[in-house]
C-alpha cells in the first residue's frame, strides 16, 4: 500500500470519528447524514481529494498528503485554495468554499476563509459537522468579532495595570495571536482581570465556551467563588446569573455551560475516559516528580471535540503545563491565555513571548552608510553561543519529516551550537527574535515611510525550517496565509506562478525559499533579503545577494509597493547568522552531567550492568524507538545487530526477565545436571544463574560498538528537539557602527602581524625589501602567508580582510562585489604597507600595469608586437593575475595549452620569451 493510501485511511478514520460520513463519488448520498465527506469530487481544475458537505451544501475541501509531506504542508495551501475556488461539478454558484483543510495521516491544518486575514493553523482533529453548520449561520467568525466588535473598556473599578492587561489581551486576540501572557504581580487582581476578559469575550466576542484551567482543586474553588462574586460594569446581575459556570467534578461537560473551571488532571480524565480521584487534584503537578511511564497520550474523544472551547485561560501557567499534561492544551483548538505572577523562561517561551500587558520590541540602532546595498546585522545570543537543555526537561520532539510532535523528557543534557539550530534543535524564540527585529528595523529604520512591508525574501536552511519561519512571520506581522509563502521547486504548488505573484502582485509580501536560488531568477521589487542560513560558498552567496540588485523605476516599484517614494535605489541585506563573516563562532560544549540517557544505558549493558531497572529501561527505549524510526534507520540497525530488528532487541530484553521463563530455565538446567527440582525447591542461586544466563544472551548484541552507535545515531537523526525553554535575546541589531570597530581591530591585527613577521615569511620579506631587492613573487609565497594568516588566533582570510578595509576605508576600496581571488592578498599587502593608495583587486592592478608595460615596449621596439603576439601576452598576463607569476611549465595549463602551449609561444617570441616572462613577473607584480 502506498504512503498516500495509508494517509487516506487515517484521514477517513479521523473524519468518521468526528461524525462525518465518508463516501466515494459513485456512492454519493448526501441524505446519509448532516456531514458528508466525498472523495475525489470533480472540479474544473481536477478532482479534489475530499469535498465536505453540510446539510447537502458544499462547504469545505480537504487536500490530503502522505505523512512525509508534513514538513511541506503549508506549501499545499495553494492547492487547497485552488480547489476551494474551483467550480464543482453539479454545484450551483461559484462562491469559494469556506473551510480549508490540509491533512496527512499525522497532522491537520485548517483555514477559515471567512476570517479577516485567513491564516492556517494546526488542529488536533477535524471539526464536527455540527460545528461547521453553526459557524455557517453566524454573521461573523469569532476572529472577525474580536477584530471589529469589541467596545471600549469601561475603566471604573479597574486599576491601570488591569486596564492595560485587558486591552492588551484584546488587541492580541484581534490580531489572531494564538497565545498571550498576562504578567501581573501577586495582589494585582489577576483573576478579576481574567473574569473581566471572560465576560467581554462571551458578551461582545460571541465566544461559545471558555475553559478556566487551574493548578489544584482548591484554586478551582477560589476561582468559582470569584466568578460568583463578579458584577460586570454594564449589568447589575452577577456573572453566574448571566452565564452558566461549571466547576468540573464529573466525567462530562455540561453542554449548556459557558465557563468551565477545571484542573488539567480532570480535563485529561474527561478526554481519556479514565476515572480520577478528587484527591489527585489537591497537589500541584509541579511539585510531583514524574517519569516517562506516566506520559499522558491524548486521543480524540467525540464527546469532547477539539472545538469545545474557544479560549483556555491558564491560571499560574508556569506550573503543570510544561510537564506530561501539555497534550491537553494541544488537543483543543483554542487561544491560550496565561496568567502568572512569577514567569520564567519556560513561560515566555510557551506563550511565544507575547506579553500583552507590556509587549515591547528591541529598538535598532541608527541607519548606516547608503551604498548599492546596505548590510543590516541581527545578532542574537543563541545564534552566537547556542544554548543547552538539561536532562529530563519536558519539550516537544518533532519528527523531521512528518512534523508530528511528541511531548517527552530529554534523555540527557543537550548542548547545541548556533550551527545546529533548525537541524537537531529548533528554538522558536530564536526565529521569533530575528523576525521581530527585522520587522522593527524595516518599519523604523530601513524603510520608515513605507505603509506596506517591502518585498522580502528569507533564505531558510531546510523545508521544515522554512515552515517554522512562515508560521512565525505570519504571527509576528499579524497577517494571513497570503502574506507569506514558501517559494521552492520542492513544493507541490506551481513555483513559477507563485514567483510571478511575488514579483508582480501585492501578495505575498514575504517569500521564504530553500532552493529557488538555483534558478537565477530576479525579483525586481525585492528590497529586503534576510539570511537565516549560512552560506559557505562565496559564489553561491553572491548569487543569493544578486536577487536584490536589479533596479526598478518608480512606476514599477509602486505597482507592488504603493507607498514607495520613487525608484528603487537600494536593497538591504539583513544578516541574522553571520553570513557576512568568513568564520563563525561556535559555542563551547557544556560539561555533561550523569543521568540515564540511551547511550549510557547501552554502554552500561555492554559493561555488565544487568539490573532489572537498566535492562527494562533499555528495553522500553528500544521498543519505543522502533515505532519512531523510518525503514532505512531500522534496516541499518538490523544489519548492525546481525539481523535482529530494533523492536525485537527490546522484546528479548523484556522476555529475558520474565519470572516464569526464568524459573523454567532454572528447572531445565537442573534436569540437565541430573538434579531433581521443583518450582518450590529451586535455590535462589539457581534462579539467579538462570536469570543471568537469559539476560546475558539478550544483551549479547550490545557488545558490538557498531550496534550501539547505530542505535544512538538513529535516535538523534530522526527527531528535532523543540527548545521552548531557552528564550533568545537580540544582542545587536543595526548598521555597521559596531562592525566598523571590529573591522578596525581586524586591520590592526593584520598590520601588526606583517610588521612582526616580516623577516620570517617570504612574501612579507619580498615587499619589505622593495625596491632594494627585486626578485619574483611566487604563488607558493602567497600561499604560505595565507596559511599563516588563516590560523588561530588571527583567522584572517582574504574575504574578511577585504570586507574590513571596505568598512573602514570605503572610498579607497574597489571591487567589493568582485569574487575574491587568492592573489588579492598581494593587493592587501601593498595597501597595508602604503605602497598603493587604493585597494583594488589584484587582477585590476595587473591589468593596469600590463597596459603601461606593453606601451613602453612598443615605444622602444622597432616594430610593435603583432596582434597575435599581443593576444598571447594577454593570456600570460591573465595567468599572472591568478598565480603571481608565469614560467615555462605553466604553459601546460588548459587556458595556455589550448592555444598551442609552449611550442606556439616559442614560435611567436623565440628566445625573447624567457626575457619577456621575467619582465612581466617583475613589472606586473612588484
Amino acid at each position: 500500500m502506498t504512503p498516500e493510501s495509508l494517509a487516506r485511511i487515517e484521514i477517513d478514520s479521523r473524519l468518521e470519528k468526528a461524525g462525518w460520513i465518508v463516501q466515494d463519488l459513485k456512492r454519493l448520498d448526501l441524505s446519509a447524514g448532516l456531514g458528508v465527506a466525498v472523495r475525489e469530487y470533480p472540479t474544473d481544475t481536477g478532482p479534489a481529494d475530499y469535498v465536505l458537505f453540510v446539510a447537502r451544501n458544499a462547504v469545505g475541501v480537504i487536500e490530503a498528503k502522505r505523512d512525509s509531506a508534513g514538513e511541506n504542508l503549508t506549501a499545499t495551501e495553494v492547492q487547497t485554495e485552488r480547489y476551494a475556488s474551483a467550480r464543482l461539478k453539479w454545484r450551483k454558484g461559484d462562491a469559494p468554499l469556506r473551510f480549508l483543510f490540509e491533512a496527512t495521516g499525522q497532522i491537520i491544518r485548517f483555514t477559515d476563509g471567512a476570517d479577516p486575514a485567513p491564516r492556517s493553523r494546526e488542529v488536533f482533529h477535524f471539526f464536527k459537522p455540527e460545528t461547521l453548520a453553526t459557524w455557517l449561520v453566524q454573521p461573523d467568525t469569532l476572529r472577525a468579532r474580536l477584530a471589529g466588535q469589541m467596545p471600549a473598556l469601561p475603566s471604573e473599578n479597574l486599576r491601570d495595570c488591569q486596564i492595560g492587561a485587558v486591552t492588551g489581551l484584546e488587541k492580541s486576540l484581534a490580531r489572531g495571536k494564538p497565545r498571550a501572557l498576562v504578567h501581573m504581580a501577586t495582589g494585582a487582581g489577576k483573576t478579576f482581570t481574567a473574569i473581566t476578559s471572560v465576560y467581554r469575550l462571551l458578551k461582545f466576542g460571541g465566544a461559545r465556551r471558555i475553559l478556566f484551567l487551574v493548578d489544584t482543586r482548591n484554586l478551582g474553588k477560589q476561582a468559582h467563588q470569584e466568578f460568583m462574586a463578579y458584577t460586570p460594569p454594564d449589568d447589575a446581575r452577577k456573572f453566574t446569573e448571566l452565564y452558566n459556570v461549571q466547576r468540573l467534578a464529573s466525567p462530562s461537560i455540561d453542554p449548556h455551560s459557558q465557563v468551565c473551571i477545571s484542573t488539567i488532571q480532570r480535563m485529561y480524565s474527561i478526554l481519556s475516559g479514565e476515572p480520577i480521584d478528587e484527591s489527585a487534584e489537591d497537589v500541584s503537578l509541579n511539585e510531583v516528580q514524574q517519569t516517562a511511564k506516566q506520559e499522558k497520550l491524548v486521543r480524540y474523544n467525540p464527546a469532547v471535540p477539539v472545538e469545545t472551547f474557544d479560549f483556555i485561560i491558564i491560571d499560574e501557567c508556569h506550573r503543570s503545563i510544561y510537564n506530561l499534561w501539555k497534550q491537553v492544551l494541544d488537543y483543543f483548538d483554542a487561544s491560550l491565555i496565561g496568567l502568572t505572577a512569577t514567569p520564567d523562561k519556560r513561560t515566555f517561551g510557551f506563550f511565544n513571548e507575547n506579553i500583552v500587558a507590556e509587549y515591547t520590541y528591541e529598538q535598532p540602532v541608527a541607519d548606516g552608510a547608503n551604498v548599492g546595498y546596505d548590510v543590516y546585522t541581527i545578532e542574537t545570543e543563541i545564534t552566537q553561543k547556542g544554548a543547552a537543555l538539561k536532562a529530563r526537561e519536558w519539550v516537544d520532539h518533532r519528527d523531521r519529516q512528518t512534523r508530528k510532535r511528541r511531548w517527552a523528557q530529554t534523555e540527557d543534557d543537550t548542548a547545541y551550537t548556533g550551527k545546529e539550530l533548525d537541524r537537531s534543535v529548533v528554538n522558536p524564540s530564536q526565529i521569533r527574535k530575528v523576525i521581530q527585529a527585522m520587522k522593527t528595523a524595516v518599519e523604523t529604520q530601513i524603510f520608515p515611510t513605507r505603509k506596506e512591508t517591502p518585498k522580502t525574501l528569507i533564505f531558510a536552511k531546510t523545508d521544515s525550517h522554512a515552515d517554522d519561519i512562515i508560521n512565525i512571520v505570519r504571527e509576528v506581522y499579524d497577517q494571513g496565509n497570503a502574506f507569506c509563502k514558501k517559494v521552492t521547486y520542492r513544493a507541490e504548488e506551481d513555483a513559477d506562478s507563485l514567483l510571478a505573484s511575488f514579483r508582480n502582485d501585492y501578495n505575498p509580501r514575504i517569500a521564504v525559499t530553500v532552493d529557488m536560488i538555483a534558478t537565477g531568477t530576479d525579483v525586481k521589487p525585492l528590497e529586503v533579503l534576510l539570511f537565516m542560513r549560512d552560506v559557505r560558498s562565496r559564489g553561491y552567496y553572491e548569487q543569493m545577494k544578486g536577487r536584490g540588485v536589479r533596479s526598478l523605476d518608480g512606476d514599477g516599484l509602486k505597482r507592488v509597493s504603493n507607498s514607495a517614494d520613487g525608484a528603487k535605489t537600494r536593497f538591504v541585506l539583513i544578516d541574522a547568522v553571520g553570513v557576512e563573516k568568513s568564520l563563525k563562532t561556535e559555542s563551547r560544549p557544556l560539561e555533561k552531567k550523569p543521568g540515564l540517557p540511551l547511550k549510557d544505558l547501552l554502554q552500561g549493558v555492554a559493561m555488565g550492568s544487568r539490573d532489572d531497572d537498566t535492562v527494562l529501561s533499555l528495553a522500553n527505549r528500544l521498543v519505543r524507538l522502533a515505532k519512531q524510526l523510518d525503514p532505512k534507520a531500522q534496516a541499518r540497525i538490523e544489519q548492525a545487530s546481525g539481523g535482529i530488528p530494533v523492536g525485537e532487541l527490546g522484546k528479548r530484553l523484556i522476555a529475558a526477565l520474565d519470572p516464569d521463563a526464568v524459573v523454567q530455565a532454572a528447572l531445565a538446567t537442573a534436569r540437565a545436571a541430573g538434579i531433581t527440582r521443583s518450582e518450590d525447591t529451586l535455590l535462589p542461586a539457581e534462579i539467579e544463574a538462570a536469570r543471568a544466563q537469559r539476560v546475558a544472551a539478550a544483551c549479547a548484541p550490545f557488545d558490538k560498538p557498531e550496534l550501539r552507535d547505530e542505535i544512538e545515531n538513529a535516535r538523534r537523526e530522526r527527531e528535532q528537539l523543540i527548545d521552548h525553554i531557552n528564550t533568545d535575546q537580540v544582542v545587536f541589531s543595526g548598521f555597521a557602527e559596531q562592525a566598523e570597530e571590529e573591522a578596525k581591530a581586524v586591520i590592526q591585527g593584520f598590520t601588526d602581524y606583517i610588521q612582526q613577521h616580516k623577516d620570517e615569511i617570504a612574501a612579507l620579506d619580498f615587499f619589505y625589501q622593495q625596491p632594494y631587492q627585486r626578485r619574483a613573487l611566487s604563488f607558493e609565497m602567497i600561499e604560505e602567508l595565507h596559511a599563516h594568516l588563516a590560523r588561530p588566533p588571527l583567522m584572517l582570510t582574504t574575504e574578511r580582510l577585504w570586507s574590513a578595509y571596505a568598512r573602514v576605508h570605503a572610498s579607497q576600496v574597489k571591487g567589493l562585489n568582485s569574487k575574491r581571488q587568492f592573489t588579492d592578498l598581494v593587493s592587501l599587502l601593498r595597501f597595508a604597507l602604503g605602497l598603493d593608495g587604493e585597494l583594488k583587486p589584484f587582477a585590476d592592478e595587473v591589468d593596469k600595469r600590463f597596459q603601461a608595460w606593453i606601451f613602453r615596449h612598443n615605444a622602444r621596439r622597432a616594430t610593435a608586437f603583432t596582434p597575435e603576439q599581443t593576444e598571447w601576452l594577454r593570456l600570460m598576463k591573465d595567468h599572472i593575475a591568478s598565480a603571481c607569476a608565469i614560467h615555462r611549465d605553466d604553459f601546460d595549463y588548459a587556458e595556455l595549452a589550448d592555444k598551442g602551449g609552449l611550442q606556439k609561444a616559442w614560435g611567436l617570441f623565440g628566445k625573447e620569451l624567457d626575457t619577456l616572462m621575467d619582465e612581466m613577473n617583475m613589472e606586473l607584480v612588484a
